[in-house]
């Protein structure tokens, strides 16, 4: 039964983000500062990171049950970690994908693509957003019961937007389908969008270039052009500097 007696003050509590960009960009440089980092991995980014002896890492995950397996592990056994990074949840998705369809292959079905597996009509994806679900599920008991930083690493892609109140537009969005993206954009602390710091030169008649010093961004504010948002007051770009965490100050 609830009562007031059940309310609590705000507190600091661990953070839970989504890290997303372009391939190669940094995101899992960018996790690598996070304090006490593990890896769950469902694909090999870590070659950037290969001289790090402060980081620990999981075996590259097969399926979406070596990923689950190595969350559990951090949940049921004792551990000095502080930080877990699940790089990335485009590849569970890749994982989860090619295994609803072929166990509706298997069970007669067409499993042809993920759009008509399970009878088509979207139960496809309401499948894979169910892996994603359970995923987020121990991800949320890791931060709650461990008192672990939780990161999701995942790729991106260009989605077409159609508004009732706006022109059509273009934004960068998490590669995999939007009943599955929610899981880790919604109830999210922060979702960062690692870009180049990108500059516009030229005319329309002579042609408009983009061009780049090199130098990276985090932008976790609104904005048209990505998806991303904070819970954390941060309204301007962070600088991505090399061997600095930008959210160290709110860390637990």
């Amino acid at each position: 039964m609830i009562s007031l007696s059940s309310l609590t003050a705000p507190e600091r509590r661990p953070l839970i983000m989504t890290i997303c960009g372009e391939g190669g960009i940094g995101k899992t440089t960018l996790a690598s500062y996070f304090p006490g980092l593990v890896m769950v991995r469902a694909e090999d980014g870590s070659k950037s990171i290969e001289s790090r002896g402060d980081v620990a890492m999981f075996p590259v995950a097969k399926s979406t049950n070596d990923v689950m397996e190595a969350a559990m592990a951090l949940l049921t056994e004792e551990h000095p970690f502080k930080t877990v990074a699940f790089d990335t949840v485009t590849k569970f998705n890749t994982f989860a994908e090619a295994e609803i369809m072929e166990a509706d292959r298997k069970a007669g079905g067409k499993g042809a693509s993920i759009n008509t597996a399970l009878g088509g009509y979207g139960a496809g994806y309401s499948a894979v957003a169910n892996y994603h679900f359970e995923l987020r599920k121990i991800a949320q008991r890791l931060a709650d019961e461990k008192g672990m930083n939780v990161l999701f690493l995942a790729h991106v892609e260009v989605e077409s937007l159609d508004l009732p109140d706006q022109p059509q537009f273009s934004r960068y969005t998490i590669r995999m389908h939007k009943k599955s993206v929610s899981h880790y954009v919604d109830d999210v602390d922060v979702v960062a969008f690692l870009k180049l710091k990108t500059f516009v030169t030229g005319t329309d008649k002579d042609g408009k270039r983009a061009s780049t010093s090199g130098d990276r961004i985090i932008t976790c504010y609104p904005h048209p052009a990505h998806v991303s948002k904070n819970r954390l007051g941060i309204k301007v770009d962070l600088p991505f500097v090399e061997g600095v965490n930008p959210f160290a100050e709110y860390l637990v």
